[in-house]
């Protein structure tokens, strides 16, 4: 890639976040300001850059455009599947892809290991909002209205033994998840069958899905499982970045 490119690339992102002063911008990039404001130039006659009545510098209206057209190539199951597919080469365990359409949280893909055994979650299938780990990683993240919206009236009904049964003891649940960033099913919807879980972001920074790990607790333990957690919030990560999210 050349040097060029390379800063003008540099340029999008660091102003796609903010506007940004020149002198941010040429420090940003190690630069003269005068390379700097060349470079501006360029991509403000492209349309891709514009320089904003106070002097500073921010995105153009030609890339919020060529986002909008492009998105279209980025369905977050296609996005999505040879990261899921590498987490279940690299851990042997079933990994699930889930996101929220509407008013509901559905599995939308899913990689098993070879083998007779299968698992409740189906491609298709809303996912049971109060037992399982990508309902809680996706609720944990939503703004509090929408998750209000999302779990109003929901019936928390007794699975296992481990099952939370009360509103409080979910909401709890949701706080804990949201402080580490990672959510689990304990055992809560199938006994003997555990996950974790973490959160997909979309282009503009929300949480719309999560990807999940779950595994027979024969297979893994709660600290075996647990000690993948790494894993799957890489594997989050590299969806979301995929998606055009910029931490």
């Amino acid at each position: 890639m050349s040097r060029t490119v390379q800063r003008a690339m540099e340029i999008l992102e660091f102003t796609g976040t903010a506007p940004r002063t020149l002198a941010d911008i040429s420090e940003r990039l190690g630069v003269h300001r005068t390379t700097a404001l060349r470079l501006l130039q360029t991509l403000r006659d492209g349309g891709l850059a514009r320089r904003l009545p106070d002097g500073r510098w921010g995105a153009g209206p030609r890339l919020a455009s060529l986002g909008a057209h492009s998105s279209g190539q980025f369905g977050l199951a296609d996005t999505a599947r040879p990261h899921l597919a590498a987490l279940q080469e690299h851990t042997g365990h079933t990994v699930h892809l889930a996101a929220l359409r509407d008013d509901t949280i559905l599995y939308i893909d899913r990689i098993s290991p070879p083998g007779p055994v299968r698992l409740y979650a189906r491609v298709g299938r809303p996912v049971p909002l109060h037992t399982a780990g990508v309902s809680k990683a996706i609720l944990a993240h939503l703004p509090p209205a929408r998750t209000e919206q999302l779990i109003d009236g929901w019936e928390f009904t007794r699975h296992t033994p481990t099952t939370l049964t009360t509103r409080a003891a979910f909401d709890d649940e949701l706080a804990a998840v949201l402080e580490r960033g990672w959510a689990t099913d304990d055992e809560e919807f199938e006994e003997f069958v555990h996950c974790v879980a973490a959160p997909v972001r979309n282009a503009y920074g929300e949480v719309m899905a999560a990807v999940s790990l779950t595994a027979l607790r024969a297979q893994a333990d709660r600290p075996a499982l647990h000690g993948l957690v790494p894993d799957v919030r890489r594997c989050a990560r590299l969806v979301s970045a995929d998606l055009g999210f910029l931490p």
